[in-house]
Protein backbone atom coordinates (compact mmCIF):
# COMPACT_ATOMS: atom_id res chain seq x y z
CA UNK A 1 0.00 0.00 0.00
CA UNK A 2 1.60 3.28 -0.96
CA UNK A 3 2.13 5.61 1.77
CA UNK A 4 3.63 9.30 2.12
CA UNK A 5 5.63 11.23 4.10
CA UNK A 6 4.97 14.81 4.97
CA UNK A 7 7.34 16.63 7.76
CA UNK A 8 7.12 19.71 9.06
CA UNK A 9 9.39 22.73 8.35
CA UNK A 10 9.31 26.14 10.40
CA UNK A 11 6.48 26.90 12.38
CA UNK A 12 6.79 30.67 11.83
CA UNK A 13 9.41 33.28 10.29
CA UNK A 14 12.33 32.98 12.16
CA UNK A 15 11.93 29.86 13.41
CA UNK A 16 15.21 26.98 13.39
CA UNK A 17 15.39 24.54 10.16
CA UNK A 18 18.43 22.93 11.74
CA UNK A 19 15.79 19.93 13.29
CA UNK A 20 15.00 19.51 9.12
CA UNK A 21 17.85 18.09 8.78
CA UNK A 22 16.99 14.99 10.64
CA UNK A 23 13.92 14.70 8.56
CA UNK A 24 15.40 14.64 5.86
CA UNK A 25 18.40 12.21 6.82
CA UNK A 26 16.54 9.78 8.74
CA UNK A 27 13.24 10.52 8.78
CA UNK A 28 12.37 8.93 5.08
CA UNK A 29 10.34 12.32 4.01
CA UNK A 30 9.37 13.15 0.80
CA UNK A 31 8.12 16.73 1.55
CA UNK A 32 8.98 19.27 3.77
CA UNK A 33 5.93 21.34 4.42
CA UNK A 34 7.20 24.96 5.94
CA UNK A 35 4.97 27.38 7.34
CA UNK A 36 6.44 31.24 7.62
CA UNK A 37 3.36 33.29 7.70
CA UNK A 38 1.17 34.27 10.30
CA UNK A 39 -1.52 37.51 10.12
CA UNK A 40 1.63 39.65 11.92
CA UNK A 41 3.83 38.33 9.61
CA UNK A 42 2.11 39.51 6.99
CA UNK A 43 2.13 43.16 9.09
CA UNK A 44 6.28 42.63 9.36
CA UNK A 45 6.69 41.87 5.57
CA UNK A 46 4.95 45.38 4.43
CA UNK A 47 6.86 46.59 6.51
CA UNK A 48 10.15 45.28 4.62
CA UNK A 49 8.46 46.39 1.48
CA UNK A 50 7.88 49.63 2.19
CA UNK A 51 11.68 50.35 2.68
CA UNK A 52 12.22 48.38 -0.35
CA UNK A 53 9.71 47.49 -2.99
CA UNK A 54 11.64 43.70 -4.22
CA UNK A 55 11.53 42.89 -0.72
CA UNK A 56 8.29 41.46 1.25
CA UNK A 57 8.60 37.69 1.44
CA UNK A 58 10.09 35.59 4.42
CA UNK A 59 13.84 35.78 4.00
CA UNK A 60 14.13 33.18 6.19
CA UNK A 61 13.25 30.47 3.20
CA UNK A 62 16.30 31.21 1.30
CA UNK A 63 19.24 30.37 3.80
CA UNK A 64 17.11 27.45 4.93
CA UNK A 65 17.30 26.25 1.32
CA UNK A 66 20.65 27.06 0.74
CA UNK A 67 21.86 24.76 3.73
CA UNK A 68 19.55 21.87 2.85
CA UNK A 69 18.69 21.88 -0.51
CA UNK A 70 21.73 19.52 -1.07
CA UNK A 71 20.63 17.32 1.42
CA UNK A 72 16.85 17.46 -0.07
CA UNK A 73 17.97 16.99 -3.62
CA UNK A 74 19.97 14.12 -3.00
CA UNK A 75 16.92 12.14 -0.54
CA UNK A 76 14.31 13.56 -3.47
CA UNK A 77 12.70 15.36 -1.01
CA UNK A 78 10.44 18.30 -1.94
CA UNK A 79 9.38 21.42 -0.75
CA UNK A 80 6.44 23.36 -0.15
CA UNK A 81 6.81 26.76 1.76
CA UNK A 82 4.62 29.83 1.99
CA UNK A 83 7.76 32.29 2.20
CA UNK A 84 6.71 33.96 -0.81
CA UNK A 85 4.85 36.46 1.89
CA UNK A 86 3.78 39.54 -0.30
CA UNK A 87 5.86 38.86 -3.00
CA UNK A 88 6.36 35.04 -4.23
CA UNK A 89 8.07 36.69 -7.40
CA UNK A 90 11.04 37.88 -5.43
CA UNK A 91 11.39 35.03 -3.13
CA UNK A 92 11.89 32.98 -6.01
CA UNK A 93 14.57 35.36 -7.38
CA UNK A 94 16.51 35.43 -4.53
CA UNK A 95 16.07 31.48 -4.43
CA UNK A 96 17.14 31.32 -8.38
CA UNK A 97 20.58 34.17 -7.24
CA UNK A 98 21.48 31.72 -4.68
CA UNK A 99 21.17 28.32 -6.74
CA UNK A 100 22.88 29.74 -9.49
CA UNK A 101 25.82 31.09 -7.37
CA UNK A 102 26.53 27.35 -6.08
CA UNK A 103 25.41 25.55 -9.24
CA UNK A 104 22.30 24.27 -8.33
CA UNK A 105 19.48 22.64 -10.62
CA UNK A 106 15.87 22.94 -9.41
CA UNK A 107 12.37 23.41 -10.65
CA UNK A 108 10.58 26.24 -8.57
CA UNK A 109 6.75 27.50 -8.66
CA UNK A 110 5.06 30.21 -7.43
CA UNK A 111 1.76 30.21 -6.19
CA UNK A 112 0.03 33.83 -7.14
CA UNK A 113 -3.12 35.72 -7.05
CA UNK A 114 -3.89 35.85 -3.20
CA UNK A 115 -3.37 39.43 -3.26
CA UNK A 116 -5.81 41.45 -3.84
CA UNK A 117 -5.58 44.71 -2.16
CA UNK A 118 -5.34 46.29 -6.14
CA UNK A 119 -9.11 44.49 -6.43
CA UNK A 120 -10.78 46.12 -3.34
CA UNK A 121 -12.73 48.69 -4.95
CA UNK A 122 -13.63 46.16 -7.66
CA UNK A 123 -14.75 43.46 -5.57
CA UNK A 124 -16.94 46.22 -3.16
CA UNK A 125 -18.20 47.15 -6.99
CA UNK A 126 -19.61 43.33 -7.83
CA UNK A 127 -21.31 43.54 -4.42
CA UNK A 128 -18.99 42.19 -1.77
CA UNK A 129 -19.02 44.12 1.40
CA UNK A 130 -15.35 42.88 2.92
CA UNK A 131 -16.90 44.11 6.38
CA UNK A 132 -15.21 43.08 9.43
CA UNK A 133 -15.85 39.87 10.31
CA UNK A 134 -15.59 40.29 14.17
CA UNK A 135 -17.45 43.71 13.87
CA UNK A 136 -19.14 44.31 10.94
CA UNK A 137 -17.54 47.88 10.39
CA UNK A 138 -17.46 49.03 6.47
CA UNK A 139 -14.09 48.64 5.00
CA UNK A 140 -14.37 51.87 3.52
CA UNK A 141 -13.27 52.99 6.99
CA UNK A 142 -9.69 52.11 6.32
CA UNK A 143 -10.07 51.95 2.92
CA UNK A 144 -7.15 54.91 2.31
CA UNK A 145 -5.40 53.22 4.65
CA UNK A 146 -5.05 49.83 3.07
CA UNK A 147 -1.40 48.32 2.95
CA UNK A 148 -2.09 45.08 1.62
CA UNK A 149 -4.73 42.60 1.30
CA UNK A 150 -4.34 38.73 1.08
CA UNK A 151 -6.52 36.11 0.59
CA UNK A 152 -6.13 32.40 2.30
CA UNK A 153 -5.64 29.61 -0.71
CA UNK A 154 -6.54 26.16 -0.59
CA UNK A 155 -4.27 23.50 -1.45
CA UNK A 156 -5.25 22.85 -5.12
CA UNK A 157 -2.58 25.30 -6.88
CA UNK A 158 -0.33 23.73 -4.95
CA UNK A 159 -1.09 20.18 -6.07
CA UNK A 160 -0.88 21.91 -10.02
CA UNK A 161 2.41 23.21 -9.13
CA UNK A 162 3.51 19.27 -8.08
CA UNK A 163 1.89 18.35 -10.84
CA UNK A 164 4.23 20.37 -13.32
CA UNK A 165 6.67 18.87 -11.41
CA UNK A 166 8.21 21.59 -9.20
CA UNK A 167 10.74 20.62 -6.70
CA UNK A 168 9.97 23.94 -4.29
CA UNK A 169 6.78 25.91 -4.43
CA UNK A 170 6.44 29.01 -3.26
CA UNK A 171 3.44 30.70 -1.80
CA UNK A 172 1.42 33.54 -0.54
CA UNK A 173 -0.39 33.03 1.70
CA UNK A 174 -2.30 30.01 1.74
CA UNK A 175 -4.24 28.16 4.95
CA UNK A 176 -1.57 27.15 7.16
CA UNK A 177 -2.93 22.97 6.52
CA UNK A 178 -2.59 23.19 2.69
CA UNK A 179 0.80 22.93 2.69
CA UNK A 180 0.58 19.34 3.77
CA UNK A 181 -3.40 18.80 1.94
CA UNK A 182 -1.63 19.80 -1.60
CA UNK A 183 1.23 17.04 -1.72
CA UNK A 184 -1.45 14.43 -0.08
CA UNK A 185 -4.07 15.53 -2.89
CA UNK A 186 -1.37 15.61 -5.22
CA UNK A 187 0.45 12.02 -4.48
CA UNK A 188 -3.00 10.22 -4.01
CA UNK A 189 -5.00 11.70 -6.70
CA UNK A 190 -8.01 12.43 -4.29
CA UNK A 191 -11.06 14.07 -5.43
CA UNK A 192 -11.34 18.06 -4.63
CA UNK A 193 -14.85 16.91 -3.14
CA UNK A 194 -14.15 13.99 -1.51
CA UNK A 195 -14.35 15.79 1.84
CA UNK A 196 -13.49 12.73 4.22
CA UNK A 197 -10.13 12.94 2.77
CA UNK A 198 -9.81 16.62 2.70
CA UNK A 199 -10.78 16.57 6.35
CA UNK A 200 -7.97 14.01 6.60
CA UNK A 201 -5.26 16.06 4.73
CA UNK A 202 -6.68 19.20 6.95
CA UNK A 203 -5.98 17.56 9.92
CA UNK A 204 -2.47 16.24 9.19
CA UNK A 205 -1.37 19.70 8.12
CA UNK A 206 -2.98 21.32 11.25
CA UNK A 207 -0.95 18.92 13.44
CA UNK A 208 2.18 19.80 11.46
CA UNK A 209 1.82 23.65 10.72
CA UNK A 210 3.60 24.61 14.30
CA UNK A 211 6.92 22.65 13.80
CA UNK A 212 7.85 21.91 17.22
CA UNK A 213 4.95 22.21 19.05
CA UNK A 214 3.40 18.93 17.34
CA UNK A 215 6.39 16.72 18.64
CA UNK A 216 6.06 17.69 22.44
CA UNK A 217 7.44 21.55 21.98
CA UNK A 218 5.53 24.17 24.43
CA UNK A 219 4.12 21.19 26.22
CA UNK A 220 1.83 21.38 29.13
CA UNK A 221 2.34 22.57 32.49
CA UNK A 222 2.32 21.91 36.08
CA UNK A 223 5.70 19.84 35.60
CA UNK A 224 4.86 17.99 32.20
CA UNK A 225 7.02 20.17 30.25
CA UNK A 226 9.94 18.96 32.17
CA UNK A 227 9.35 15.15 31.23
CA UNK A 228 10.09 16.11 27.64
CA UNK A 229 12.84 14.62 26.83
CA UNK A 230 16.04 16.42 25.04
CA UNK A 231 14.39 19.73 24.39
CA UNK A 232 18.42 21.07 22.68
CA UNK A 233 17.80 18.41 19.88
CA UNK A 234 13.41 18.29 19.72
CA UNK A 235 12.70 16.52 16.38
CA UNK A 236 9.92 17.69 13.94
CA UNK A 237 6.74 15.69 13.45
CA UNK A 238 6.31 13.27 10.23
CA UNK A 239 3.19 12.20 9.55
CA UNK A 240 2.94 8.71 7.15
CA UNK A 241 0.15 8.93 5.26
CA UNK A 242 -2.05 5.99 3.47
CA UNK A 243 -4.31 6.66 0.21
CA UNK A 244 -7.59 6.28 2.99
CA UNK A 245 -5.96 9.70 4.51
CA UNK A 246 -5.58 7.72 7.99
CA UNK A 247 -1.69 8.05 9.11
CA UNK A 248 1.25 7.43 11.42
CA UNK A 249 2.19 10.21 13.21
CA UNK A 250 5.70 10.61 14.56
CA UNK A 251 9.44 11.76 14.52
CA UNK A 252 12.62 11.29 13.43
CA UNK A 253 14.60 8.47 15.20
CA UNK A 254 17.55 9.57 17.89
CA UNK A 255 15.86 13.03 18.29
CA UNK A 256 14.40 14.41 21.33
CA UNK A 257 11.09 15.82 22.20
CA UNK A 258 7.71 13.31 22.41
CA UNK A 259 5.13 12.11 20.09
CA UNK A 260 2.13 10.87 22.38
CA UNK A 261 -1.93 10.92 22.79
CA UNK A 262 -1.45 14.13 25.03
CA UNK A 263 0.90 16.14 22.61
CA UNK A 264 -0.63 15.73 20.09
CA UNK A 265 -4.48 16.37 20.98
CA UNK A 266 -2.81 19.97 22.80
CA UNK A 267 -1.79 20.37 19.01
CA UNK A 268 -4.80 19.47 17.32
CA UNK A 269 -6.90 22.10 19.47
CA UNK A 270 -4.58 25.08 18.82
CA UNK A 271 -5.80 27.73 17.33
CA UNK A 272 -9.66 26.12 17.26
CA UNK A 273 -12.76 27.99 17.85
CA UNK A 274 -15.05 25.78 17.12
CA UNK A 275 -13.92 21.43 16.81
CA UNK A 276 -17.02 20.37 15.04
CA UNK A 277 -16.56 23.33 12.34
CA UNK A 278 -13.10 24.07 11.41
CA UNK A 279 -13.13 25.77 8.36
CA UNK A 280 -10.29 25.67 5.58
CA UNK A 281 -10.49 26.92 2.00
CA UNK A 282 -10.93 23.02 1.01
CA UNK A 283 -13.06 21.41 3.75
CA UNK A 284 -14.94 22.14 6.73
CA UNK A 285 -13.68 19.20 9.55
CA UNK A 286 -15.00 18.22 12.05
CA UNK A 287 -12.63 16.64 14.97
CA UNK A 288 -15.26 15.29 16.77
CA UNK A 289 -14.77 11.82 15.07
CA UNK A 290 -11.43 11.91 15.35
CA UNK A 291 -9.34 8.98 16.49
CA UNK A 292 -5.79 8.80 18.11
CA UNK A 293 -4.10 5.79 19.11
CA UNK A 294 -1.03 6.02 20.85
CA UNK A 295 0.79 3.19 19.72
CA UNK A 296 4.00 3.78 21.93
CA UNK A 297 7.81 4.84 20.89
CA UNK A 298 6.36 8.25 19.48
CA UNK A 299 3.93 6.81 17.22
CA UNK A 300 0.18 7.55 16.85
CA UNK A 301 -2.32 6.22 14.81
CA UNK A 302 -4.60 9.39 13.38
CA UNK A 303 -7.89 8.41 11.83
CA UNK A 304 -11.66 9.20 11.65
CA UNK A 305 -11.27 12.49 9.92
CA UNK A 306 -14.47 13.80 8.54
CA UNK A 307 -15.35 16.68 6.60
CA UNK A 308 -18.25 18.53 5.03
CA UNK A 309 -18.08 20.71 1.55
CA UNK A 310 -15.84 23.57 1.72
CA UNK A 311 -17.09 27.11 2.18
CA UNK A 312 -18.26 29.22 -0.99
CA UNK A 313 -16.54 32.29 0.84
CA UNK A 314 -12.25 32.81 1.24
CA UNK A 315 -11.17 34.76 4.14
CA UNK A 316 -9.20 38.12 3.12
CA UNK A 317 -6.73 39.16 5.82
CA UNK A 318 -6.10 43.28 5.16
CA UNK A 319 -3.01 45.20 7.31
CA UNK A 320 -3.82 49.14 7.32
CA UNK A 321 -1.73 52.43 8.82
CA UNK A 322 -2.82 52.70 12.20
CA UNK A 323 -1.06 54.90 13.88
CA UNK A 324 2.16 55.30 15.90
CA UNK A 325 3.06 53.15 18.61
CA UNK A 326 5.10 55.51 21.52
CA UNK A 327 7.17 52.92 24.40
CA UNK A 328 9.26 53.82 27.28
CA UNK A 329 10.61 51.36 29.92
CA UNK A 330 12.55 51.38 33.16
CA UNK A 331 13.34 48.95 35.82
CA UNK A 332 13.39 49.05 39.46
CA UNK A 333 15.04 47.36 42.38
CA UNK A 334 13.98 45.84 46.00
CA UNK A 335 13.19 47.32 48.45
CA UNK A 336 9.06 48.38 47.07
CA UNK A 337 10.16 47.56 43.09
CA UNK A 338 6.34 47.12 42.45
CA UNK A 339 5.40 50.11 44.58
CA UNK A 340 8.55 52.36 42.48
CA UNK A 341 6.95 51.17 39.37
CA UNK A 342 3.34 52.20 40.40
CA UNK A 343 4.47 55.46 40.90
CA UNK A 344 6.73 56.10 37.96
CA UNK A 345 3.57 55.09 35.81
CA UNK A 346 1.84 58.11 38.01
CA UNK A 347 4.57 60.39 36.93
CA UNK A 348 4.40 59.95 33.25
CA UNK A 349 0.93 59.90 33.17
CA UNK A 350 0.83 63.30 34.61
CA UNK A 351 3.70 64.65 32.46
CA UNK A 352 1.41 63.27 29.20
CA UNK A 353 -1.50 64.98 30.36
CA UNK A 354 -0.11 68.83 30.85
CA UNK A 355 1.48 68.40 27.38
CA UNK A 356 -2.10 67.53 26.04
CA UNK A 357 -0.60 64.96 23.50
CA UNK A 358 -3.31 63.50 21.29
CA UNK A 359 -3.32 59.54 22.74
CA UNK A 360 -6.31 57.11 21.76
CA UNK A 361 -4.88 54.38 23.71
CA UNK A 362 -2.65 53.48 26.05
CA UNK A 363 -1.59 50.92 28.17
CA UNK A 364 0.35 50.11 31.55
CA UNK A 365 1.96 46.77 32.26
CA UNK A 366 4.75 45.95 34.98
CA UNK A 367 7.21 43.00 33.91
CA UNK A 368 7.79 40.39 36.33
CA UNK A 369 4.16 40.64 37.76
CA UNK A 370 1.65 40.52 34.99
CA UNK A 371 2.79 41.44 31.82
CA UNK A 372 2.51 37.54 30.81
CA UNK A 373 -0.84 36.99 33.15
CA UNK A 374 -2.56 40.17 33.00
CA UNK A 375 -5.77 40.35 35.17
CA UNK A 376 -4.88 36.72 36.24
CA UNK A 377 -1.11 38.37 38.06
CA UNK A 378 -2.05 36.75 42.21
CA UNK A 379 -1.64 40.47 43.75
CA UNK A 380 0.03 38.87 46.94
CA UNK A 381 3.21 38.73 44.95
CA UNK A 382 3.54 42.17 44.00
CA UNK A 383 5.10 43.50 47.19
CA UNK A 384 7.69 40.64 47.25
CA UNK A 385 9.49 41.16 43.70
CA UNK A 386 13.16 41.59 43.78
CA UNK A 387 12.90 43.72 40.32
CA UNK A 388 9.80 45.15 38.21
CA UNK A 389 9.59 46.68 35.18
CA UNK A 390 7.32 49.38 34.17
CA UNK A 391 6.58 49.31 30.52
CA UNK A 392 4.39 51.56 29.07
CA UNK A 393 3.11 52.41 25.25
CA UNK A 394 0.55 54.77 23.41
CA UNK A 395 -1.17 55.14 20.59
CA UNK A 396 -1.28 57.58 18.45
CA UNK A 397 -1.93 59.36 14.61
CA UNK A 398 0.98 62.02 16.07
CA UNK A 399 4.39 60.49 14.83
CA UNK A 400 6.27 63.30 16.92
CA UNK A 401 4.14 62.35 19.92
CA UNK A 402 5.02 58.43 19.65
CA UNK A 403 9.02 59.49 19.67
CA UNK A 404 8.53 62.19 22.13
CA UNK A 405 6.63 59.65 24.80
CA UNK A 406 10.23 57.55 25.29
CA UNK A 407 12.59 60.44 25.98
CA UNK A 408 10.03 60.98 28.99
CA UNK A 409 11.38 57.93 31.01
CA UNK A 410 14.68 58.93 31.28
CA UNK A 411 14.07 62.23 33.36
CA UNK A 412 12.67 59.37 36.44
CA UNK A 413 16.43 58.36 36.40
CA UNK A 414 16.75 61.50 38.51
CA UNK A 415 13.52 62.64 38.98
CA UNK A 416 11.37 60.05 40.01
CA UNK A 417 11.35 57.15 42.68
CA UNK A 418 14.70 56.14 44.21
CA UNK A 419 16.48 54.69 41.28
CA UNK A 420 18.93 51.83 41.17
CA UNK A 421 17.79 50.05 38.07
CA UNK A 422 17.84 49.35 34.50
CA UNK A 423 16.51 52.04 31.76
CA UNK A 424 16.01 50.90 28.20
CA UNK A 425 17.08 53.19 25.70
CA UNK A 426 14.73 56.02 23.75
CA UNK A 427 12.73 54.06 21.80
CA UNK A 428 11.70 55.66 18.55
CA UNK A 429 7.87 55.21 17.54
CA UNK A 430 6.91 52.29 15.28
CA UNK A 431 4.32 52.13 13.02
CA UNK A 432 1.10 50.41 13.95
CA UNK A 433 -0.54 48.01 11.76
CA UNK A 434 -4.31 47.31 12.11
CA UNK A 435 -5.47 43.95 11.18
CA UNK A 436 -9.09 43.89 8.81
CA UNK A 437 -10.18 40.14 8.54
CA UNK A 438 -12.96 39.66 5.86
CA UNK A 439 -14.69 37.36 3.40
CA UNK A 440 -15.44 37.23 -0.29
CA UNK A 441 -16.71 35.14 -2.89
CA UNK A 442 -14.18 32.31 -3.25
CA UNK A 443 -14.65 32.65 -7.22
CA UNK A 444 -13.86 36.17 -7.74
CA UNK A 445 -10.09 35.16 -6.05
CA UNK A 446 -9.58 31.35 -7.77
CA UNK A 447 -9.99 32.88 -11.14
CA UNK A 448 -6.86 34.68 -10.71
CA UNK A 449 -4.54 32.36 -9.23
CA UNK A 450 -1.62 31.38 -11.33
CA UNK A 451 0.93 28.70 -11.05
CA UNK A 452 4.16 29.29 -12.76
CA UNK A 453 7.27 26.61 -13.02
CA UNK A 454 10.81 27.89 -14.20
CA UNK A 455 13.72 25.84 -14.12
CA UNK A 456 16.96 27.17 -12.62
Amino acid sequence: MKTVRVGAGLGFYGDSWRPLRASIERGGVQYIASDHLSELTLAILQKDRQKDPAAGYARDGVPMLAELWPLAAKNKVRFVLNAGGLNPRGAREAIFRSFREKGWKAKIATVTGDSVLERIDELRAAGETLAHMDTGADIGSVRARLLFASAYLGAQPIAEALAQGADIVLTGRVADAALTLGPLAHEFGWRWDDWDRMAAGLTLGHLLECSGQGSGGNFGSAGEWAKVPDYAHLGYPIAEVSEDGSALFTKPPGTGGRVSFDTIRQQLLYEVHNPHAYYSPDVVLDMGSLKFQDEGNDRVRVSGACGAPRPRTLKIVAGYHDGWMGTGMIGFAWPEAYAKCEKAAEVVQAWVKERGWPVEDSNVEYVGYNSLLGANADPTYRDQLNECFLRMTIRTQDRKVADGFGRLFPWLGLSGPPYVGSLKGVQAAKELLGIWPCLVRRDFIEKNILVETEQV
